[in-house]
């Protein structure tokens, strides 16, 4: 795989990037309603639950019809139908098993791991596609990558590698940043990828390192599993020079990234069709753009295994306004997921607000905490908040300092529970992202 421009121009494949609106929504239409076809013809699980609504494949004549009689699916049904029937697909998979390429799995921070089967050549489908999204970071044939030991949704390297740059393997998974800062320095990369917490371990690694100096070679540098706050990021850029490109989920049909405006999370249209619908319990209504509705997804370059109106559970924005970096493709922001408000005697609690508070402390400001509830209404907003300990002289005057920062965000008084990061970094469950509601 090469790019179709010379390494001068901004985008991998222009002709894709920047189509325009009208014919990106009939190649849409176009491969919605083949895979309609396909899925029902194919998928036990489909066509079990489509007959059920009464639904069949010969009444989905657009896009339009696809909205309006084709149901939504969670994970939970998957889940439900695994279950009941033993099929380790879920009855999702359209194709012989002998004929899949690779199964891999999602972080699992929302409850068990997901699996996804795919055909592939090159680069599993995922991959394939974010090298659209690496082109934009400023990766180029001939470049040095340092690539992480996690597999989750593939392995990236067959990106790298079909993008023409030269992977370097080292262990650079979490808990490991003072060996990765020291191959940084020896292999000296042009790019690498991190998870949340390997951020934080920076943040304890910055009055000891030159991280400055050891970074200076990337052109930049990728970020998921959780948002990066705002002090944070700019602390990477001012302090580390490490020019970052945070990253997201497009509800498990693939990632949706930043480009260099950092003016929303770009969907590449042609591999999902994504929808932003109603959250309320009856409507469920495509939302006008910029409002804020429920991520529906839809795979379009999964033939193996693909989701169909899939609920993401994620609460965004979406715009299909032309980017200020020229690409046509929708945008969204994300707000968060449905299950994270917190209802604390009749007043709503959001991330957003116990973040701000959190960060614009200066031993706690990497944002490393969590709501400590069993139920989304609660008597009494429990927090546990990760601190700096290097910073930390007196955990009581902090606690004090922080309480009165979250009461004035969210007109609430927290019970708080402080501990150092690196305590409330070891309870995550997922290996590559940080839960910020919990149960215990």
């Amino acid at each position: 795989m090469v790019g179709d421009s010379d390494t001068g121009d901004r985008y991998f494949e222009p002709h894709v990037e920047t189509m325009p609106r009208e014919q990106l929504r009939a190649l849409q239409e176009e491969r919605v309603l083949d895979l309609v076809h396909h899925a029902y013809g194919h998928s036990d699980f489909y066509r079990e639950l489509w007959d059920e609504h009464g639904v069949h494949p010969r009444d989905i004549r657009s896009l339009n019809d696809f909205r309006a009689r084709v149901p939504f699916i969670t994970k939970g049904m998957i889940r439900d139908y695994r279950a009941r029937t033993g099929d380790a697909f879920g009855g999702m998979l359209c194709c012989p098993v002998e004929e899949l390429t690779s199964v891999s799995s999602s972080s699992g921070t929302t409850g068990d791991p997901e699996f996804f089967a795919e055909i592939w050549e090159d680069a599993p489908p995922l991959v394939a596609h974010q090298v659209r999204d690496l082109w934009e970071v400023g990766l180029r044939p001939g470049d040095r990558v340092l690539s992480p030991a996690g597999t989750m949704r593939n392995l990236m390297d067959f990106g790298y590698q079909a993008l023409g740059a030269t992977v370097i393997e080292v262990n650079c998974w979490l808990g490991q940043m003072g060996e990765v800062v020291d191959a940084v320095r020896k292999y000296r990369p042009d790019y690498i990828q991190m998870m949340y917490p390997q951020v934080v371990e920076l943040e304890r690694l910055a009055d000891k390192t030159d991280l400055r100096e050891a970074f200076s070679s990337l052109k930049g540098a990728s970020c998921a599993g959780q948002p990066i706050s705002r002090r944070m990021r700019e602390r990477m850029r001012d302090e580390w020079g490490i020019e970052v490109y945070e990253y997201t989920s497009a509800a498990d049909t693939g990632t949706a990234w930043e480009c260099r405006e950092r003016d929303g999370f770009h969907l590449w249209e042609d591999t999902v069709y994504a929808e932003c619908v109603d959250v309320g319990e009856q409507s469920w209504e495509e939302v006008p753009p910029g409002g804020l509705g429920e991520l529906v997804s839809t795979d379009l370059d999964n033939r193996a295994a693909p989701l169909i109106r899939f609920r993401s559970e994620d609460l965004v924005r979406m715009t299909d306004e032309r980017c200020g970096c020229g690409r046509t493709h929708a945008r969204m922001w994300v707000a968060g997921r449905r299950g994270d408000e917190t209802v604390v005697q009749g007043r709503s609690v959001v991330l957003r607000d116990i973040w701000q508070a959190v960060e614009d402390q200066p031993e706690t400001a990497a944002g490393v905490f969590q709501i400590v509830r069993q139920r989304r209404e609660v008597d009494e907003l429990r927090l546990r908040v990760g601190y700096d300990p290097e910073l930390t002289g007196d955990v009581d005057t902090l606690g004090g300092r922080l309480g009165e920062a979250v009461r004035k965000r969210t007109g609430v008084d927290p019970v708080l529970e402080l501990c150092t990061e690196e305590d409330l970094l070891k309870t995550m469950t997922s290996v590559a992202k940080f839960p910020r509601v919990v149960k215990n």
